[in-house]
């Protein structure tokens, strides 16, 4: 059986997809990656996966690009010949399954992770966009024998209400997972608490909101320091410029680390996590988080609450707030038994439900029930 995963950066694929892609390989899938080439494809190959450079621009609405997208997905799927498909993203979705059906490919999982800016943004051009991109979906997100993932149970039912998804097509399958031999909790002995945001540069991860929450604490005289990890990422609408980023680093407790690719050993640095997103699937800074045991201050959203449990691992606070932003971490801030408790629930939490092995097994399970052609 050929497996091949369609996605809109080879990062992501990285990020979200490759412990699923080698369980595949494990289990007899013959698995290539179709994604626009960044600095992740050799190690994609090297991992023993082929590799189809797409070209996709995410930020393209340029007609005549996006239909030489549409002829390059179709030509990759015609000289692959996969079995299955798993799609992730608006973009992989929609020109997947239309190249998907021009090239008689039987077998389609369709992922649409997270949402992303234009469901997420309040601004004009995505208020715009949003009735187009649903109309979309309704008509290409689940054709017949499909199957839709979704990572939180709020996306699935906006789907089945929008008449997008067939209820009985609609699966469950939280997240990427977490290695939880690779996060693990570690004792923390900094004596000012560390406070880290790991996750791209972006406004609608709540960036803007993380630093203002660190100024409101600086100004309070609550000793912490408050640490951006990450890249900005130009082919979002919503990202921050470097300039300010840079402009903050070394601001009333802020710090900007950029880019690592240590994640874990960056959060078993730190005291507490915090990812005030406006919008997420189930995102896999806090699944990461929760594993290395840190207590997590979110906010009450979709995919965000599906990590937190008010006061058991963390605190849930409005979306674009900073008082209550500030309040939720000046407490855990000067409690350290309040962090030691929450971060043994997260790491419990993290053990039940977010085990990438089990994640891998569900997504396994789901190709096999394609492949029996279950209705």
């Amino acid at each position: 059986m050929r497996l091949l995963y369609f996605l809109t950066e080879d990062w992501f694929f990285c990020s979200h997809f490759i412990d699923r892609a080698r369980a595949a390989q494990q289990a007899g899938y013959e698995v290539a990656v179709a994604a626009r080439e960044g600095r992740d494809a050799e190690f994609i190959r090297s991992s023993g996966f082929q590799y189809f450079p797409t070209g996709l621009q995410r930020r393209s609405t340029n007609p005549l690009t996006e239909l030489r997208l549409l002829v390059r997905v179709w030509r990759i799927y015609r000289a692959y010949r996969p079995d299955l498909v798993h799609q992730a993203g608006a973009k992989p979705i929609l020109y997947g399954t239309i190249a998907a059906k021009l090239a008689g490919v039987r077998h389609i999982v369709n992922a649409p992770i997270g949402m992303g800016y234009v469901f997420s943004s309040t601004d004009r051009a995505a208020r715009l966009f949003r009735p187009l991109l649903q109309l979309a979906y309704r008509l290409l997100v689940n054709p017949a024998g499909s199957r839709v993932v979704f990572e939180n149970g709020d996306d699935l039912e906006t789907f089945v209400v929008w008449g997008a998804v067939r209820r009985d097509a609609a699966r469950l399958v939280r997240g990427a997972g977490v290695d939880l031999q690779t996060c693990q909790p570690r004792r923390k002995g900094n004596e000012t608490p560390l406070v880290v945001l790991t996750a791209r540069m972006l406004e609608d991860k709540g960036v803007r909101e993380f630093v203002a929450a660190a100024h409101l604490l600086f100004d309070r005289k609550v000793c912490a320091r408050f640490v951006l990890v990450g890249a900005t990422d130009p082919s979002n609408p919503t990202a921050i410029p470097e300039s300010i980023l840079r402009a903050w680093d070394g601001s009333k407790g802020v710090e900007w680390w950029g880019w690592r690719d240590d994640v874990p050993e960056v959060l078993n640095q730190s005291d507490i996590s915090c990812l005030p997103s406006y919008r997420e699937g189930l995102p896999k800074s806090l699944i990461e988080a929760a594993a290395c045991g840190l207590p997590i201050v979110t906010t009450d959203t979709v995919g965000c609450r599906e990590v937190v449990v008010d006061g058991d691992n963390g605190f849930l606070v409005p979306v674009r707030s900073e008082e209550p932003l500030a309040d939720a971490l000046g407490r855990l801030i000067m409690d350290r038994a309040l962090r030691e408790r929450m971060g043994r629930n997260s790491r419990l939490k993290a053990e039940r439900e977010f085990d990438t092995r089990k994640i891998a097994a569900e997504t396994l399970a789901l190709y096999g029930e394609l492949r029996a052609g279950r209705r």
